[in-house]
């Protein structure tokens, strides 16, 4: 590994672990609302809550395991430097979605999903955009560590158990929201994508 690809391996490396801890801290630190009374749960959404962690489970085991960082970087400097920019920016990006996604979502985030009482459906902010803007900046920082830590063979495994994983919740989530809201959310779910726009 050149000092170029080094420096570029470590700046990444670093980089990285802000954005995951501005990630965790958005949860761990978001005021909390008045607790609201619980309307509906669906306990199912946790299957897709540990298919969500097994992934990243995947972009980090493998990292740790080897004493040198995405094996692109050792071959090419430039290469190295413009994966290294594109997760960084991935990742902040991703950390900001998800920090004002949770922020306008308020009492009704929750783990599990749930509908509580005078629960509203949003669909300002980021969600004008998509339905599920934090499973967005879920997968874009999986994404951005994938990319510049791990290898190719674990990057597509964590991406397969991540999109598993938000199927599950997403279809859990959405199914008491129709249940709730019926028509309107119908209406919304044809204007505004799932996750990803164009895509799903």
């Amino acid at each position: 590994m050149t000092n170029d690809s080094h420096l570029a391996a470590k700046v990444v490396f670093y980089a990285l672990i802000a954005c995951w801890w501005l990630f965790l801290l958005t949860f761990w630190l978001r005021k909390r609302p008045p607790r609201a009374r619980e309307a509906k749960r669906d306990w199912i959404s946790l299957i897709g809550l540990l298919l969500q962690a097994a992934a990243y489970f995947c972009v980090w085991f493998q990292p740790l395991r080897r004493k040198q960082f995405a094996p692109v970087i050792a071959r090419s400097p430039v290469v190295g430097w413009g994966l290294a920019l594109l997760s960084i920016a991935l990742a902040a990006a991703s950390v900001v979605l998800v920090n004002v996604a949770a922020r306008r979502l308020g009492k009704q985030w929750a783990l599990a999903a749930r509908v509580v009482e005078g629960h509203t459906l949003i669909q300002d902010g980021p969600y004008r955009f998509v339905r599920n803007p934090i499973y967005t900046g879920m997968f874009g920082i999986l994404l951005a560590t994938g990319l510049a830590l791990t290898q190719w063979v674990p990057l597509l495994v964590a991406i397969a158990l991540f999109i598993a994983g938000t199927w599950i919740r997403v279809r859990t989530e959405e199914r008491l929201l129709r249940e709730t809201f019926g028509a309107e959310f119908e209406e919304y779910a044809r204007r505004v994508p799932a996750v990803i726009p164009r895509i799903y």
